[in-house]
Order: C-alpha cells, then structure tokens, then sequence
C-alpha cells in the first residue's frame, strides 16, 4: 500500500483529479416515485434482498430536513418504494453484511436535550436476514454522524468513526477494533484514535462506505468537504485504503465532482456543489459505478475507474 504523504486540502485534492483524467462516464440521474413529490437523495448503493434489487434512500420535502429511510426496487426504470417493506424515521442510509446478516443503519435527527431549539444527532444500527426482518441493536454517541462498520478478514468488526468538537474538529476519521457486534461499545467508538493527517483545520470528512478488500485491507469510501469564501459548502467523494493490522492508511484521493454528474436541482443555494458518496459496486471490468446524493436533493449514479483495485494487486 502507498504510504501516506502530506495532508491536502480540498482545493489540492481537486486540483489532482482535474488534472489526473479519471474516468467519468455515463451519469445517470435515477428516478423516484410513489413519495407525493418529494426528494429522494443520499442513497446507499444497491443490493439484493429477496432475490432483487434494492435502494434505500433518504426522503424529504424541499423545504423540510424531517427525513425518512425508503426502501426502493426498480420497476419499469422508475424506483418505487417495496411493498410491504419498513420505514425508518433516519437519514442517510447506509448497509453492509457482518455475520451473514444485513445490517443497515441512518442519522436519528432528535432535540438537543440542553440546547433549546437546537438540533442534535447520532448514528442508529438495525440487523437482520433481510429487511422485513431488521431490529435496532446498537445506537452511538450523540452527536456522531458517518460511523460505519466492515466486517475484517480475521472475522473481527472494523470500527470507523467521526467525532466532531473537542477531538475531531468539524469532523475526523477514527477506527477501533470490535471483536464481534456484542463488543461493539460507545467507550470503544469514543475512544477510538484517529486517522494521522487527513483533514486541514476547516475542513472535514467521514466514511460512507466500507469495502472488505484481497489481501485484508479495506476500502473506505467516503467525501472530503469544506466552505469557500461565500459560506457556500462543497462536498467530494473520495476514496483511500486502511489496514487493520497496522493502523497504515494511504492518500485521500477525490473520485467524482459534481459537474461530472448530469445536471439538477438543488435543496439550496449553498449546496450546489454537494456530492454525498453513497455507494460504490464493483465490476469487473475495473470500472466501479458510484451512486451519490447531489445537491441533497437528487440520487445519481456515474461510471468511474474502481479507486481500491490497485490495492488488491
């Protein structure tokens, strides 16, 4: 694995890909129904449940922030909501399989119990052998967005967090080692060290995805962000390799921008320029398709180089 250089900022990261020629080919703006007009956006990339395919998605009205988790199956090129299937009152879906089991997960949005008319958040966790069958079994801290969950080579449960404030700034990476979902703790997800060198101060980030990768590193799919002048926020999806054994983890590299994806609309004027990784499948022609919330207002997909294959070789 390439070993980690210095930290870069947003603008150099961008800079990079600008200048790398990545791919970025067929972007595909994915339609909804059946949610009386809402957004459907952040989507975590598909997978089977039951025999087909399914996304779960964060709904919400235009001007509202009070989301729920649908899940969607395709039929006749438009994504409807399952029937039958539950809802959660979350955003921003995410799932991997630990175990053999599905595990899926989302923000809770809840008032903050000191400040009035404050807002406060936290990452809640559901299990099961398929959806119909999902039941929460752990819930972390308060105020932690983007903590996410890989199953590890050794049938250990890779940990990444994101604390925000005292210890993470406006948000970090960290990992810790869980020896199974019982051991999973909020002192373990607290205490967690974090990744060297991988923000500026100012700028932020977090883990959307996670990716058991040959060899036993594993993939974090995640976005790198930051304000310009104006206030405005810029959101990009980006990708590097960890290794559980030693802690080691290589360069954040940008993998998509936003004007790479189709045109669309947006919640806000200060969120144009917003791509939130959701999801990546990996195919084996070496191409990787990256399905991303845009704008928190749509859910797109794109055709990209797959960022982890040059860490299996």
């Amino acid at each position: 694995m390439p070993e980690k250089t210095e930290t870069k900022t947003c603008d150099a990261l961008l800079l990079e890909y600008e200048l790398g020629g990545k791919l970025a080919v067929d972007p595909v703006k994915l339609v909804f129904g059946g949610v009386d007009g809402q957004d459907v956006y952040n989507i975590a990339a598909p997978y089977e449940d039951e025999g087909e395919l399914v996304i779960a998605g964060r709904v919400e009205s235009r001007d509202s922030e009070r989301s729920r988790i649908v899940f969607f199956v395709e039929r006749d090129g438009v994504w409807m909501p399952r029937e039958g299937a539950p809802t959660f009152a979350l955003q921003d879906p995410f799932h991997t399989r630990i175990g053999g089991e599905l595990v899926i997960g989302g923000v809770e949005v809840y008032l903050h119990p000191q400040r009035e008319g404050a807002l406060a958040w936290r990452t809640v966790f559901y299990k099961g052998a398929r959806i119909a069958d999902l039941e929460p079994f752990f819930t972390g801290p308060d105020g932690m967005k983007d903590l996410r969950l890989v199953e590890l080579a050794d049938g250990g449960i890779g940990v990444f967090t994101r604390p925000q404030g005292e210890k993470g700034g406006r948000g970090k990476i960290g990992y810790a080692r869980a020896s199974s979902l019982s051991g999973l703790t909020l002192r373990l997800i607290e205490d967690a060290p974090l990744l060297d060198g991988q923000f500026e101060d100012g700028e932020w980030g977090g883990a959307n995805e996670l990716h058991p990768l040959a060899g036993g590193l594993v993939g974090v799919l995640g976005h790198i962000a930051c304000f310009d002048e104006r206030g405005d926020r810029h959101y990009y999806p980006m990708a590097f390799a960890f290794d559980p054994a030693t802690g080691r983890h290589s360069d954040i590299e940008v993998i998509a921008t936003r004007r790479r994806f189709l045109p669309g609309a947006a919640k806000r004027a200060d969120l144009v320029d917003v791509v939130f990784s959701g999801g990546l499948v990996r195919r084996p022609d070496g191409t990787a398709l990256l399905y991303a919330g845009i704008s928190d207002a749509e859910a797109h997909r794109l055709t990209i180089t797959d960022p982890f294959l040059k860490y299996e070789r």
